[in-house]
């Protein structure tokens, strides 16, 4: 009895002992779980934080992009600065808008409202393709593609391109290309002056010996000639200078837009299928009946017109009938 009362009490010692030990662990266990139920939630809130910025990146990267800045550029501002270098500013353009006459209105708009100007436009309709199907006998369905397309050519205040160009970007849907291009002419500019202050020079000398000297016919003309020489060399000089400040002043905007490829379908008249208009066989036949009643009628008419002539002819017959019958009697 003590025996088996023993055995019992070290049986219950070491469960107790098992289930002691064995409670740290499910303690940590349960700390564990609690520890992965804390990470994934910080992960979770990580991710969602990733995807919020990113998601407000690319908002701000689509901002950027339909931010209307896509034609600026330092090649289109002046430096007020700068004092000797003198730039020709070209700008041209290609892109695509959502309706093209509408876009032409505004950008010639704003060329006017930069206190610029419209020198060329040029809007039409450029056919794709065309195609042209037979959906019955005597229709055709041409359809059309075609795209529509404008060329303008702007001149503004150099001052004002760059900005030009931004209020212009306001129309694009898609851009092709952009070019800038600023051109210094300073060194070409000087280099005509100083000939157009020879060829004065020069001219003047040439008059002054023309009026002392010139007095024979030969010298006078040929000296006219030289003087001609030297004001025309002069006077081109001028002109390609006022041409070159011109082209300082105003900046050339070149602009080429287009929009979608549109579809135009119309339903037409099969001129060239002429079986689709003849009839067909029943209505060639009640034709013919007809055709066959109305001579019918128009013969029954006609003998009715002469029934007088029947009588006598039917008289004369039937009395010859009858002689002819008397004499083979007899």
């Amino acid at each position: 009895m003590r025996r088996n009362l023993l055995i019992r009490t070290v049986v219950l010692t070491i469960i107790s002992i098992y289930i002691l030990s064995c409670s740290p662990l499910a303690s940590e266990k349960g700390y564990n779980n609690k520890s992965k139920a804390d990470s994934l939630t910080v992960t979770q809130e990580m991710a969602n934080m990733v995807a919020t910025n990113d998601t407000t990146g690319n908002n701000n990267l689509n901002k950027s992009n339909t931010s209307n800045q896509w034609l600026s550029s330092t090649a289109a501002q002046t430096n007020k600065k700068d004092t000797f270098h003198q730039f020709i500013r070209t700008a041209q353009l290609k892109f695509r808008v959502k309706n093209v006459y509408t876009s032409t209105i505004k950008i010639e708009n704003i060329a006017n409202k930069k206190n610029g100007f419209v020198t060329y436009t040029n809007l039409e309709s450029r056919i794709t393709n065309t195609e042209n199907k037979a959906i019955s006998k005597d229709s055709i369905l041409e359809t059309i593609k075609y795209e529509v397309v404008n060329t303008l050519q702007l001149r503004v205040p150099s001052e004002k391109l760059d900005s030009t160009l931004t209020e212009i970007s306001q129309q694009i849907n898609f851009l092709d290309y952009r070019i800038i291009k600023a051109k210094d002419v300073a060194i070409e500019i000087l280099g005509n002056t100083l000939t157009q202050n020879r060829s004065n020079k020069s001219g003047q000398r040439i008059e002054t010996a023309i009026d002392k000297k010139g007095k024979k016919l030969d010298e006078t003309v040929n000296g006219e000639e030289k003087l001609s020489n030297k004001q025309s060399q002069g006077d081109n000089a001028k002109l390609a200078n006022l041409y070159l400040k011109d082209q300082i002043n105003y900046s050339t905007i070149e602009i080429e837009i287009y929009q979608r490829e549109n579809i135009k379908r119309d339903l037409y008249l099969n001129d060239k299928n002429t079986e689709a208009y003849q009839p067909g066989f029943l209505s060639k036949l009640g034709s013919e009946f007809h055709s066959g009643w109305e001579m019918l009628i128009e013969v029954i008419l006609f003998l009715a017109g002469i029934w007088w002539v029947l009588i006598i002819a039917a008289t004369v017959v039937y009395f010859k009938f009858k002689a002819d019958k008397k004499t083979k009697n007899k």
